[in-house]
């Protein structure tokens, strides 16, 4: 929506008297919306994360917008990297899987570092999967990861994110 009101703007801007001016804005607006879509987020801040004897090094998800990108376009990803998409608050979270091309499982996790629930997400779909209480985060991580390492609802994670604010 942004970008259909920069559009409208451009249109109707009356300090922007010739088509060329117009025509130039317009180009970069669209080259800047066309970069955005189809583009893996890729420096996004980072943390690590301990599952017993397991390091993780996961992306941060801090924002609306990137929480809404998440892992989307990514071909691969490293066995030991992920994302931990943060919330303000605990909720029920549920997420989906259109544009990710990765089977990826979710770890609903409340704000000690407790997993709540796990699901198995396929790659390409808008099936909604939900925490089955309240969580605060989600890491995402490739699918089978979790069970492979016999990680399951009610095992704590430890690191930096989960740890009390002072």
């Amino acid at each position: 929506m942004p970008a259909l009101r920069a559009f409208v703007f451009l249109l109707h801007n009356k300090s922007m008297k010739s088509i060329v001016t117009r025509l130039v804005w317009l180009a970069c607006l669209l080259s800047g919306f066309a970069y955005g879509q189809g583009q893996p987020q890729m420096n996004l801040p980072r943390a690590k994360l301990q599952a017993g004897v397991h390091q993780l090094d996961v992306q941060l998800a801090l924002t609306p917008d990137q929480r809404q990108i998440g892992l989307m376009h990514r071909a691969d990803m490293p066995q030991h990297e992920g994302m931990l998409f943060v919330f303000e608050q605990a909720a029920q979270q549920c997420f989906w899987m259109k544009n990710t091309l990765l089977p990826l499982t979710a770890a609903f996790v409340a704000e000690d570092g407790t997993i709540v629930n796990l699901a198995d997400m396929q790659p390409q779909t808008t099936d909604s999967h939900c925490s089955s209480k309240p969580v605060r985060f989600v890491l995402e991580m490739n699918q089978g990861w979790f069970a492979r390492k016999s990680i399951k609802a009610g095992y704590k994670l430890a690191g930096k994110p989960f740890e009390p604010s002072k």
